[in-house]
């Protein structure tokens, strides 16, 4: 454990007390609700968003990629930056930036400006993630912190459930603008939340960038990080263009895609949770079901997906599936790493948002080049590829935090 303290960057000092309890945690998890509600909220507007800034699907696409580039770079510098600044008053000040950038994607006149408002949103975002993935462990007694960090990461299946498609309907009854406000103003919510709800949380050590990357070297680490690589890209080359897919090989019309997304994001919930209790007793058993059930449902959407029925079936086992790496993934590097919580989380949210942007570059590629059944092929193609890297890399004895 030795090595592991001195990557982190410093010697470990003594923990604050826990304090806060459940009520900080649902601030926090509404802070993950709400910072990835922002990021993927361009998934269920993408066409409307296309033709007022005038831009392609592929090109609109990129509301997304810059988002998650600017998030992956954002996540392992902003961690070494903020030294000792409180936790709660960080959370606080990013969550301000995520206002922001939606009030200024709201207003955008021209594409140039809604990639300064995402560049925004991805710093808010990577930021928030990178936090917040490692405080359940300081807000509860030990023997809840994995119901606590199921908790944390159900804010982002949730966003599925509710995020993206109310932000679907609301661009329907409204336009794609309004959607954009509603969500800056949930994060003026939050925002007021944690600042109530949180205790103050000093950082519990300094954490330099030489020792976050030198993390990178330890091989249960490399191990996770590859996995989340390869499903998170290989998800999200698939799903930045789900609703031009349902469009062209379902036949779903505008008000059916947020019922469809509804039915993802439901079973994506139910993944989180399902993940969530099977990830402490084995990272690597959780993170193969995963990887192989999602890799055949994406694979079989352009195949079955022809009717709305099928394709809201195979959208179902799709979130079930996904709504679990968030979760099983974070367990896995939490184990890898213990000494070095904050460290391991900010790689984790980098690689984890750079998979999402390189997911949704080359989803845009292959979906302007080759077409949308292509885009779901390839996406079932990296997620594939995980299966190799789960079964024969280095991995946690168990994930109990």
């Amino acid at each position: 454990m030795a090595q592991t303290e001195k990557i982190a960057g410093a010697p470990p000092e003594a923990p604050p007390p826990r304090g806060g309890g459940w009520p900080a945690v649902a601030a926090v998890a509404g802070a993950t609700f709400t910072v990835v509600t922002s990021e993927m909220l361009p998934v269920g507007l993408l066409t409307p968003i296309g033709e007022a800034l005038r831009v392609t699907e592929g090109t609109a696409g990129l509301t997304l990629t810059i988002t998650g580039l600017v998030g992956a770079v954002s996540a392992p510098l902003l961690t070494p930056a903020l030294g000792r600044f409180d936790r709660r008053l960080v959370l606080c000040g990013l969550m301000a930036v995520l206002i922001a950038g939606n009030l200024l994607a709201a207003w955008s006149p021209h594409f140039a400006v809604m990639v300064v408002a995402r560049v925004l949103v991805g710093v808010g975002m990577g930021g928030v993630w990178a936090i917040a993935a490692g405080l359940a462990v300081r807000l509860v007694p030990g023997r809840s912190v994995g119901s606590a960090t199921s908790l944390v990461f159900s804010g982002i299946a949730v966003a599925s459930v509710l995020g993206v498609p109310a932000g679907t309907y609301i661009g329907e009854l409204s336009d794609w603008r309004t959607a954009f406000v509603a969500v800056a103003g949930l994060a003026l919510v939050v925002l007021v939340a944690l600042a109530v709800l949180l205790p103050k949380l000093p950082a519990e050590q300094e954490i330099r960038l030489g020792g976050v990357m030198r993390l990178v070297g330890e091989p249960r680490v490399a191990t996770g990080l590859g996995v989340v690589a390869l499903l998170v890209t290989g998800h999200f080359a698939a799903y930045t263009y789900v609703r031009p897919a349902l469009e062209e090989i379902s036949g779903a019309t505008a008000s059916a895609i947020g019922t469809l997304l509804l039915v993802y994001g439901v079973a994506g919930v139910l993944g989180n949770f399902a993940a969530g209790a099977g990830a402490p007793r084995s990272p690597r058993g959780t993170l193969l079901v995963i990887g192989l059930v999602l890799a055949g449902t994406v694979c079989l959407m352009p195949l079955l997906g022809g009717s709305v029925i099928t394709a809201a079936v195979l959208l179902g086992v799709w979130g079930l599936s996904y709504g679990g790496v968030s979760v099983a993934t974070q367990t896995w590097l939490l184990a890898a790493a213990p000494e070095a919580r904050e460290a391991a989380s900010a790689l984790f949210v980098g690689v984890f948002n750079g998979s999402i942007a390189l997911g949704a570059f080359v989803g845009g590629l292959a979906a302007d080049g080759l077409g949308i059944e292509a885009v779901m092929y390839l996406g079932a193609a990296l997620a594939a590829g995980s299966l190799a890297v789960t079964a024969l890399g280095r991995a946690p004895a168990d994930g109990r935090l």
